[in-house]
């Protein structure tokens, strides 16, 4: 295994604008490497294609948190249903931070509202939407493609799934960015703790006012199974509704965003693109893989000792899955840091794989190819509107891959 490597890594600027240079040279020198966290314990990060891939589906890569040495409750600070009091409701007992049999409850719970004959419902829905959001750009001639597009876009489409009122919609876009923020300092700590304590006051109002008076909305759905079949436990409902909320709606902005970017900076598939509209369903899978909107796995926790090509990986440690490497593993992908819209057989790992694969993914699918094809199609002339080094990146340290701000001109 190669040297140890310190955490800080992922904090630093120039990882954030550019993390597959660094992917790339560890990836030279092995699959598999361990990471001292700020916990002072051992993580292990998976850089390749082949490890990662088997990592995402293997079962004794746990997904709850009390298998990890140093997960909240051993700390105690979490209740008996595992919620924690001020972190993020994204690690309550949730379909993300479960296995079987709790994930295969859930997940057939949720899943329910993501059929893709359910998601193809939406397609009217949300072009309208789509063309709603360009007309306010267009007369302009200018605009910030993900203040004005990427964000409001896929936060409009899960509200009005979930049942969320329009008016609501800026409050739930402030806390979801909040708490996918990494916490670096103690200002930082304070809001996710406010944003947390905003977004579960919110969604008891909500179960309240539902159960009160039913809806033909995922909510009163998920109140009834609930409060009539009991499915689920209460803590569990808020966490699902804040689950779908923030994952319904983070990887589609990025998805929008770093797709558009990748266009704009390479101009020869813009043109291509506009051309040959019909490679637009591999021209969103190749986004995917290029600069995907998730840059690391959600955490998994080594239920008992176990090996990763050849690495001791024991019981208790966190195992970080990073996409971004994975998906430009030249092993998997011939010239994986070339954007090829025509690319075939595009088996990327965006999405995840084995029964955590994205549950959204065909709502992300559909937003995309619509988003896209509205844009190329309504603003003709679309560029960037400053070099692209003068872009700011907002991962620095989380899982997520996304744009701060994209200035655009047409």
């Amino acid at each position: 295994m190669a040297e140890k490597l310190s955490g800080e890594f992922v904090f630093d600027p120039e990882f954030g604008q550019n993390p597959y240079a660094t992917y790339a040279a560890l990836r030279e020198k092995g699959p598999v490497h361990a990471v001292r966290s700020h916990t002072g314990r051992d993580d292990f990060l998976v850089v390749d294609y082949e490890h990662g891939r088997a990592a995402l589906a293997d079962p004794r890569l746990a997904k709850d948190f009390r298998h990890g040495a140093a997960s909240p409750q051993r700390r105690g600070d979490t209740d008996d249903n595992g919620d924690t009091a001020t972190s993020s409701p994204l690690l309550d007992r949730n379909l993300l931070n479960s296995d079987p049999p709790d994930h295969t409850r859930l997940r057939r719970l949720l899943s329910r509202a993501f059929t893709p004959r359910r998601i193809e419902s939406l397609r009217p829905r949300i072009q309208e939407i789509a063309d709603g959001l360009v007309d306010g750009m267009a007369g302009r001639g200018h605009a910030d493609l993900l203040d004005e597009y990427a964000f409001p876009l896929p936060i409009v489409v899960i509200c009005e799934l979930l049942g969320i009122p329009a008016e609501d919609r800026e409050d739930f876009r402030v806390w979801s960015t909040t708490l996918v923020s990494a916490t670096l300092t103690e200002e930082d700590a304070r809001r996710r703790v406010a944003a947390n304590q905003d977004i579960r006051a919110y969604f008891a109002g909500i179960i309240a006012a539902r159960r009160a008076e039913p809806r033909d909305d995922m909510v009163s759905a998920l109140v009834s199974a609930r409060d009539e079949r009991e499915l689920l436990s209460e803590p569990e409902l808020i966490a699902a509704l804040t689950l779908l909320l923030i994952a319904g709606h983070e990887t589609t902005v990025n998805l929008i965003g770093n797709g558009a970017l990748a266009l704009l900076t390479h101009p020869g598939q813009l043109r291509l693109l506009r051309e040959r509209p019909e490679l637009l369903p591999s021209a969103v899978e190749e986004f995917l893989r290029y600069e995907g909107p998730v840059e690391r796995a959600t955490l998994r926790f080594a239920a008992e000792d176990m090996e990763i090509d050849g690495v001791t990986v024991p019981r208790g440690s966190v195992v970080h899955v990073a996409l971004g490497a994975a998906d430009r593993d030249p092993r998997a992908f011939g010239d994986p840091d070339v954007l090829d819209i025509t690319r075939g057989d595009n088996h990327h790992l965006a999405f995840g794989h084995g029964v955590h694969f994205c549950l959204g993914a065909h709502l992300a699918r559909l937003e995309g190819r619509i988003a896209f094809e509205t844009l190329l199609r309504r603003l003709p002339g679309l560029r960037l509107a400053c070099p692209p080094s003068e872009l700011s990146w907002r991962g620095n340290g989380t899982i997520i891959r996304g744009l701060r701000s994209l200035p655009v001109s047409f």
